[in-house]
């Protein structure tokens, strides 16, 4: 019999050892990315508070225009810029990236890169 691991908890782990090195601040706050099989979310949070300071996602409807035919890589370096934005707007200018235990390639990489031209330091 064959056994296969469960990708999806393999990812939990991951995202277990990360997250005991990385925390969100006032002064730095973490941001966070979840993955699904169709869409990408990307929060700014400080974990001192527990409050998300700033998100942005495909799933938005102020979003969709802008995301109307674009593949899921171009629709997450968006989804980057977007968050980076929503973040120096409350005053945030520099965070510590939490990829959530996902691989730093593909729509991770996106979105972390188009929240560096958005403005933030990662």
């Amino acid at each position: 019999m064959i056994n296969k691991q469960d990708k999806n908890e393999l990812r939990k782990k991951r995202h277990l050892r990360v997250r005991n090195k990385v925390q969100g601040t006032a002064e730095e706050p973490r941001l966070n990315v979840y993955r699904s099989t169709t869409h990408i979310y990307a929060q700014v949070i400080d974990d001192t508070r527990g409050v998300t300071l700033a998100s942005a996602s495909t799933v938005e409807k102020a979003l969709q225009a802008d995301l109307k035919g674009k593949n899921k890589v171009e629709q997450a370096k968006i989804i980057g810029e977007v968050v980076a934005k929503r973040a120096i707007e409350k005053g945030i200018k520099k965070v510590v990236f939490d990829r959530g235990g996902y691989l730093y390639t593909g729509r991770v990489k996106e979105l972390a890169d188009g929240a560096r031209n958005g403005g933030l330091v990662l």
